[in-house]
């Protein structure tokens, strides 16, 4: 295995961003990133139903995602097909797949994407609705990975491993991100290699912030740690 990237390290197709793009230093991310949950995992090894649903600690998982990203973002919503009416307890817009055949992770970024610019925003974060361990620097982490690269994405990395969805997306890309979707492409990271990505990094232990829960043992430990 390849070494891990440091904080701020860059991989993939390097261009430098249009000086106009790059705030100030001391801009905060939460004022202009706007945050989308891609709650539309199945709970295939669990018996099946949503994921994000399924109890932590005594509360639906996604509980756990949205009270760790909110304070991080400007704004929220939750990225999923189907009946929107089983999110509707939460009070958050949830956002279709734009194109049908349900094409993954890359399509609920893109829903994200172009939500974020109907608001206004140059920004976006993105979460996986199965990741309830999420730190409380994940958004200004990924913010100064970013900034100090100067490229328009970035994506988090933990124990040496990457987690293509958790990441930092300009809002600029969801036009390229939507024709590359119609050509078929369906992979995170063979997306992001198109053009300059970089990496926050955060430990893997004692625990891991990017802890995806898959199954019911998952479910279990996760219950410890969100304690």
């Amino acid at each position: 295995m390849a070494a891990p990237l440091a904080r701020g390290a860059v991989q993939g197709q390097w261009r430098a961003m249009d000086p106009s793009r790059i705030l100030p230093a001391d801009q905060d991310p939460r004022r202009i990133a706007f945050g989308v949950v891609l709650a539309g995992g199945l709970a295939r090894r669990m018996g099946g139903g949503d994921k994000p649903l399924r109890l932590l600690a005594g509360r639906p998982m996604l509980d756990h995602v949205l009270d760790r990203l909110r304070p991080q973002v400007t704004g929220l919503a939750l990225s999923a097909n189907g009946d929107a009416a089983r999110f509707a307890a939460w009070g958050l817009l949830v956002l279709a797949d734009p194109m049908p055949d349900c094409p993954g992770p890359l399509a609920g970024i893109l829903a994200g994407m172009e939500w974020a610019a109907a608001q206004g925003g140059e920004w976006l974060v993105s979460v996986p609705g199965d990741s309830p361990l999420l730190p409380g620097d994940y958004v200004a982490s990924l913010w100064a990975a970013r900034r100090a690269a100067g490229v328009p994405l970035a994506c988090a990395e933990s124990g040496g491993q990457l987690h293509p969805p958790c990441g930092l997306w300009d809002v600029a890309l969801r036009h390229d991100l939507r024709a590359a979707l119609l050509a078929g492409e369906r992979k995170v990271s063979r997306w992001t290699a198109r053009h300059a990505i970089a990496h926050a990094s955060w430990p893997a232990t004692p625990i891991d912030p990017f802890f995806n829960v898959n199954t019911a043992a998952d479910l279990a430990a996760a219950a410890a740690w969100v304690k």
